[in-house]
């Protein structure tokens, strides 16, 4: 463990100057981003004035501050829609709620942003704007996607794609069948997709522009890794990497690079995906990408466990979870703020519609003022008439009402105690019933027992050698016999037993048809609870013979060997 530390250790003293060279920088773009957050504030009643349009390079800018500061960029778009709204300029009005979509659907709000949405593919339809239409209708795709609505997304994004082929426009079908493509990946059809992706590929490949080529070859390298298809999937990923690379785009990049690293890693070249990974953690730090980082210290873990170097994975795994944590907390930080937005603005708009429904109710008033007064005193005779019928009438209801409530008051009392009486009944009968079953059992028993004694008293006469007529001793001790097979007494018994224990003669007998008489009686006598020695005395044989049929209904009724045979008869 102490060896892998100093492993660990090691690594970041290689990493760590390199980040300290870089601090400047990333100070310089802390401060740049800052000072245009502020420039922002400060030019954004000179942009309005200046009929703000989002064609401008300053909304182009706007766009690169949402994905920074999502919730200054939508304060500032919803400002910016106020102000196109009081102008009329539609332009700036539907892209600012198309932009105000996507930065909600971004944070997986997906009523607000269908809001925003719907209200820029309205404004577009109706001012016949196909480019602007299009791009709505391939954001609305997405959302209807990722609101599980799939038969929405496919309508929306065939619509986007035909407005583009009717403009005319390579690079806007080529991203709309992109999107389509990543749909299906998603869903686990990966012949469509990939289907999609190299139609969205050859469309592409006229308009020759590396960073959308660059993105499709890496929905292509994904289809393939889905598939496990790493070979091919590796050629695509660095197909896209040297696109991103040439087109300057690092932060597209270090995606690429980590999942190049992914592909070495399941294909067992751990050492090599090590490096890979490596890379995109140096890019992502230098570029403050925190989810990529983030992506970047969990593979780290995984490469350091398939080389057995637990205590490095560990440590990774534990960078991973505390930037999770962090991420976890500002993302709630920004959906607050965008949240406290769009408080604020449907406060706003309430506030407006009060408005002015009070100044509509206020017309209304003035004008309908003079007919109330004239209308006054017969209203209010009306009314008190109408009042005091309405009070008669409720008076009669409740009456009504009471004595209905009286009367099943009653008869519910009634029945409880005809039901309390029915169960008294019942108990006294059944303890009746109890009583005479075992009042007859004992009786049984005492008769058994007179008998086995004279049976054993018999047994010993003829034993001696005397001039006792053994003849007439011999049809005694037969008829002792024949007293204990007789069914007589438990026909009576089973008619008590019957009524305490119903159904149970029934239940054995669905059970096992081919439980004989003897066998049915020895169960009855087990469910009563019975010791062995008085079941053998009642059955008129030996405690040997009642092992024996014991066992032959344990098999018959298919127990297991250790299952009991009193337990099983109790709980039926």
């Amino acid at each position: 463990m102490i060896c892998s530390t100093l492993h660990v250790m090691g690594n970041y003293k290689s990493i760590i100057p390199r980040f300290l060279c870089q601090s400047q920088t990333l100070f310089a773009k802390h401060c740049f981003a800052s000072i245009a957050i502020c420039l922002f504030y400060w030019i954004l009643p000179i942009i309005s004035s200046a009929q703000f349009s989002l064609a401008s390079p300053s909304f182009t800018a706007l766009e690169s501050l949402s994905k920074i500061y999502p919730d200054s960029a939508f304060h500032l778009l919803k400002t910016n829609l106020e102000q196109a709204i009081k102008k009329g300029d539609w332009r700036t009005e539907g892209n600012c709620h198309l932009q105000m979509g996507e930065i909600l659907f971004h944070f997986g709000q997906y009523s607000p942003a269908f809001e925003q949405l719907l209200a820029a593919e309205n404004i577009f339809r109706v001012q016949n704007a196909e480019v602007n239409l299009a791009k709505t209708l391939s954001a609305l795709g997405k959302t209807y996607f990722y609101n599980q609505q799939p038969e929405a997304s496919y309508k929306a994004f065939d619509e986007s794609f035909s407005l583009f082929k009717k403009r005319n426009d390579i690079h806007g079908m080529a991203l709309t069948l992109a999107e389509i493509g990543r749909l299906h990946e998603k869903m686990e059809q990966y012949d469509s997709a990939e289907n999609y992706q190299r139609r969205a590929l050859l469309l592409e490949a006229e308009n020759e522009d590396p960073n959308t080529l660059a993105q499709i070859y890496e929905n292509i390298g994904s289809i393939m890794e889905d598939q496990r298809r790493y070979d091919s999937a590796g050629w695509y990923y660095r197909l896209s990497d040297l696109l991103y690379e040439k087109t300057g785009n690092s932060i597209a990049r270090i995606e690429v690079i980590n999942n190049q690293g992914d592909i070495l890693r399941k294909t067992g070249r751990v050492v090599e995906s090590l490096d890979y990974t490596r890379r995109a953690l140096q890019l992502s730090l230098l570029l403050q990408e925190k989810y990529q980082t983030n992506s970047a210290y969990r593979d780290l873990a995984k490469c350091f466990q398939l080389l057995n170097q637990y205590d490095s994975g560990y440590f990774y795994l534990e960078l991973s979870r505390d930037l999770l944590t962090e991420l976890y907390f500002g993302e709630n930080s920004k959906q607050i703020a965008i949240m406290q937005v769009l408080s604020d603005t449907e406060r706003k708009n309430t506030a407006i519609i009060r408005l002015t429904t009070e100044r509509r109710l206020n017309i209304t008033l003035a004008i309908a003022s003079i007919s109330v007064l004239l209308l006054l005193s017969l209203l209010a005779a009306v009314t008190i008439s109408r009042q005091r019928l309405k009070i008669k009438n409720e008076r009669a209801i409740r009456e009504k009402a009471r004595e209905v409530y009286q009367s099943q008051k009653d008869l519910m009392e009634l029945e409880i105690r005809n039901k309390n009486l029915e169960e008294t009944q019942l108990k006294k009968e059944l303890e009746t019933k109890t009583n005479a079953l075992s009042s007859q059992l004992l009786h049984l028993i005492q008769k058994n027992d007179l008998l086995e004694g004279l049976k054993a008293d018999l047994s010993d006469l003829l034993k001696e050698e005397s001039r006792t007529p053994k003849k007439q001793l011999r049809q005694l001790l037969n008829k002792i016999n024949l007293s204990f097979s007789q069914d007589q007494y438990w026909d009576a018994f089973r008619l008590v037993f019957d009524q305490v224990h119903q159904s149970f003669f029934e239940k054995l007998l669905l059970i096992c048809p081919e439980l004989s008489a003897t066998e049915l009686r020895m169960l009855s006598l087990l469910k009563m609870n019975l010791n062995s020695t008085e079941m053998a005395t009642l059955l008129g044989i030996t405690p040997d013979s009642l092992r024996v049929t014991r066992y032959r209904v344990k098999k018959k009724l298919q127990l297991d060997t250790g299952e009991s045979l009193t337990s099983f008869i109790q709980a039926m």
